[in-house]
């Protein structure tokens, strides 16, 4: 009989965090490719365009006018998915047909006044300026909403309209769905071993060092052992912390670095833009900042769709819809792959030379 290799042979993974398994059929990542090809992303973006409606001066389609921002600039989206009141649904006790009330707003952060720059490629006190906005704003919003969700959509291909470097941060009355499970999956693995599950799984994820892709003072970013996307990672400080507010000042100034240098490394792998979703995940907020929310830790997760190419991606359909997440590629593999890249950004690797 064949021995086992994970390299090889197709097995499936669980993901503790949501309870779920992933199938990993690396043999599939032989086949060649006949499917849809993207665009390669637009890399001639304009510093400032009056008509592009997040720039600074510039007059959104609700007829406001942005200030003449140097910084970062937050305002509420003029189409939020969710609204501060409004009424709600009656009560049923039909098992079948439940509904309850939403509310909450839809911000929007634009992280500097140019367009043609993004994170990796920003000086490192415009990208503290940006922890920094995160922070203030899971705190302030999460005094009245029970969770807050910072996410950013890069890239035509994640669905974002717009190039200018944004993310969005909404704050609901609800705990959604991802973070319900992330709730109640690190409530029981605290409660039957006593330590929180990400501080656990980061300590023996250091030791192994196999999906490790970078480390600095207080942070490390690796590719989860049961990623689903194909170069999916997650960024975690090395301490205890439940939310982004809670990070030090040595904390915040240290993520700048390493997320610049994990940006990079993206961007490097098909020297493009690289699109990707991406979001933090930490505790609870509203009601539950007075309960004891110590089984969680604060994480980012980035989900890149890109699999061979700058114009190849990975798309989630069929089986992945109908059955469970599949993925062709191993986790160790693109931890590899990944350590390999230069954390210099192709863009500024002249002027490092």
């Amino acid at each position: 009989m064949t021995t086992f290799d994970p390299t090889e042979h197709q097995h499936i993974r669980f993901n503790p965090l949501k309870d779920e398994w992933v199938l990993v059929s690396p043999h599939r990542a032989k086949r060649p490719w006949t499917g849809q090809v993207e665009k390669v992303p637009e890399d001639n973006i304009p510093r400032k365009d009056s008509k592009n409606p997040l720039c600074p001066g510039s007059i959104r389609s609700s007829g406001k006018v942005n200030p003449e921002y140097e910084g970062t600039y937050v305002f509420r989206n003029d189409f939020e998915a969710l609204l501060e009141d409004g009424p709600g649904p009656a009560e049923s006790d039909d098992p079948l047909f439940q509904a309850a009330p939403a509310y909450g707003t839809c911000q929007v952060m634009c992280f500097h006044p140019w367009s043609d720059v993004t994170l990796p490629i920003m000086e490192q006190k415009d990208v503290r300026a940006v922890v920094d906005k995160w922070a203030e704003m899971n705190k302030e919003l999460g005094q009245k909403y029970k969770y807050v969700q910072i996410f950013e959509n890069k890239g035509a291909m994640m669905g974002c309209s717009n190039p200018h470097p944004h993310c969005q941060i909404w704050a609901s009355s609800f705990l959604p769905n991802e973070l319900r499970v992330k709730d109640r999956t690190q409530k029981e693995f605290y409660q039957k071993y006593k330590k929180p599950m990400l501080i656990d799984y980061l300590n023996k994820e250091s030791i192994k060092m196999e999906r490790v892709v970078l480390e600095s003072e207080h942070w490390v970013w690796l590719v989860p052992y049961w990623a689903v996307w194909p170069y999916e990672t997650m960024l975690l400080p090395k301490r205890h912390v439940l939310r982004i507010e809670d990070l030090q000042d040595k904390e915040r100034e240290d993520l700048c670095l390493i997320m610049k240098k994990l940006l990079s490394k993206y961007d490097n792998m098909f020297n493009i833009s690289f699109p990707y979703s991406m979001g933090w995940h930490g505790a609870p907020t509203g009601g539950s900042l007075k309960e004891d929310n110590n089984h969680w830790q604060l994480h980012a997760i980035y989900y890149p769709p890109l699999l061979r190419s700058a114009t190849v991606k990975k798309f989630m359909v069929g089986y992945e819809m109908l059955a469970q997440s599949q993925r062709d590629l191993t986790a160790e593999q693109a931890a590899d792959k990944l350590r390999g890249l230069s954390d210099v950004h192709y863009k500024l690797q002249n002027k490092a030379e």
